[in-house]
């Protein structure tokens, strides 16, 4: 298991960036495909989220030390996806996909 990053990040074990050798093999160049169409998903997500939840864009309100940030990411993406369950939202809509129902969501 390991974290996606971009290339201006080090490169360890359990952080990976896109391969970047030139020429790139056919397998090196399928996976930074698939990673990056993930990665977009991911970004959307990460975008609904910030807009159901203004206060957690850190720019403009939160302050470390002061804000339980911590929860704050673990609580609101659990009630946006529980949101997404409900009504659906523009990630599921792009890829054609049906969210879970609420209580699918939750069991």
């Amino acid at each position: 298991m390991y974290i996606y990053g971009d290339l201006v990040y080090p490169l360890y074990v359990h952080l990976q960036t896109p391969f970047s050798h030139v020429p790139l093999a056919h397998l090196m160049q399928e996976c930074n495909e698939a990673m990056s169409a993930l990665r977009i998903s991911l970004e959307w997500l990460f975008r609904d989220v910030i807009n159901s939840f203004k206060f957690l864009d850190y720019k403009k309100n939160l302050k470390i030390g002061l804000s339980n940030v911590g929860k704050m990411y673990i609580v609101c993406p659990l009630l946006r996806n529980a949101i997404t369950c409900l009504y659906g939202n523009t990630t599921s809509d792009y890829f054609g996909i049906e969210p879970p129902t609420l209580e699918q969501y939750f069991h």
